[in-house]
């Protein structure tokens, strides 16, 4: 039997967390949504100790192809432009295993493979259960970074669901970044997406990805 979503699994007899495996605690049973491939369903099945992420990055959407996925094997593309991008924030890590040793957690807020361009909004709203209860498996986040809209988005329907205002105002990200924002104790920095082959198109966008990864990995401490 498959844990509740949101539950964790690997638990010390003493309370004490050992490693966790998130895609044992976060799971789609429904498949409602019709805008996304269904068979590039991805959760990370990564093994690792929540209490050790103080960062979550949260891009768009699994990959087209799964063998691109943050945390598939070989070079997946993910990885490469994520690595990129922390070394250009002079991190020096060479995989996404080094990221995540330094506290960094990295997912998608859309689970699913986009069918075109956009996604429509019920989906994002829709992914963005499964998004809260994969985020309310790290007890000692500080920072949430939104690599793109349909992030910001996701949160925003959070927010809502809790009974808050939308944390990110609406706007282009060149404008709403660099502002201070927080939910629940956490602060936020809307940024613009670095997984995929969009990072390297637009040399502006990739200095600010820079910049926002700095300042976050600055303030978590990571």
């Amino acid at each position: 039997m498959s844990a509740k979503p949101g539950t964790l699994r690997g638990h010390r007899q003493d309370g004490r967390r050992i490693a966790t495996r998130v895609s044992e605690c976060v799971e789609c049973e429904a498949f409602p949504c019709a805008d996304v491939k269904h068979n590039c369903y991805v959760v990370p099945g990564i093994n690792l100790k929540p209490e050790a992420v103080s960062v979550v990055m949260v891009s768009e959407s699994s990959p087209e192809n799964p063998d691109d996925y943050y945390y598939a094997k070989g070079n997946p593309l993910f990885q490469q432009t994520t690595v990129q991008a922390f070394n250009d924030a002079s991190c020096n890590v060479a995989s996404v295993k080094d990221i995540v040793a330094r506290g960094v957690y990295l997912t998608t807020a859309v689970k699913y493979g986009k069918t075109g361009y956009g996604l429509r909004a019920e989906t994002i709203r829709e992914c963005s259960c499964l998004l809260q209860k994969e985020l309310a498996l790290f007890p000692n986040v500080r920072v949430l970074m939104l690599m793109g809209d349909v992030a910001i988005k996701a949160l925003n329907f959070i927010a809502r669901r809790a009974g808050q205002k939308r944390v990110i105002p609406a706007g282009s990200t060149y404008k709403i970044r660099g502002h201070k924002y927080s939910f629940n104790g956490i602060r936020i920095f809307p940024s613009y997406l670095q997984a995929g082959p969009s990072f390297f198109i637009e040399k502006s966008k990739r200095r600010m990805i820079t910049e926002d990864i700095a300042a976050a990995l600055r303030l978590a401490g990571a």
